[in-house]
């Protein structure tokens, strides 16, 4: 029986960041559902298999490791569950990532509530509707060359080399503030 007839509303919430973490449970208890929290991979896997929810959001990176993890944990112990993947790196590698695990969605950061539920209430294999605020180009560009920084471990010169620019042109662009 799907969650959504089963009228199960049932929510765990797996985010680091305390203050978007009691936003974002305070919003979805206001839209019906009882909510779990976890900050960390080791305490939501725990959560997970002692009470396995029907939904979860769960933030890609976490202090002790990866979402993915948590995601993979959740569609074994409860194969119906629709998992969200949050994250503030939006890649396609790590969507397609994401999916293969059991996430039935995969947002950017940031989301708000709305968004969430959207995703959450889906009917499988809808085509979500194009985002109201989708991030700039040169916001979109800024998250690459962000993620292919910290994937070369900080090492400007490599990432130049990855991303085929020049040296200083990159130490320019990480000098800058992020763009909206």
């Amino acid at each position: 029986m799907s969650n959504e007839m089963s009228g199960e509303r049932t929510l765990l919430i797996v985010e680091d960041d305390r203050p978007f973490r009691e936003r974002l449970a305070r919003a979805m208890e206001a839209r019906g559902f009882d909510v779990t929290i976890a900050e960390t991979v080791a305490e939501a896997n725990v959560r997970a298999k002692e009470m396995p929810p029907a939904f979860a959001v769960v933030d890609l990176k976490l202090e002790d490791g990866n979402g993915l993890d948590v995601v993979e944990t959740l569609h074994n112990v409860r194969p119906d569950a629709r998992v969200v993947v949050l994250t503030g790196f939006g890649n396609i590698a790590t969507a397609v990532a994401a999916v293969k695990y059991g996430a039935i969605d995969y947002i950017p950061k940031p989301a708000d509530a709305d968004d969430i539920l959207t995703a959450l209430m889906a009917a499988p294999g809808a085509k979500p509707r194009p985002p109201e605020n989708p991030m700039s180009a040169d916001r979109v560009r800024w998250e690459h060359i962000q993620r292919v920084y910290e994937l070369c471990g900080h090492n400007v010169s490599e990432t130049a080399r990855r991303l085929n620019m020049h040296r200083r042109t990159l130490q320019r662009i990480l000098a800058k503030r992020s763009p909206r």
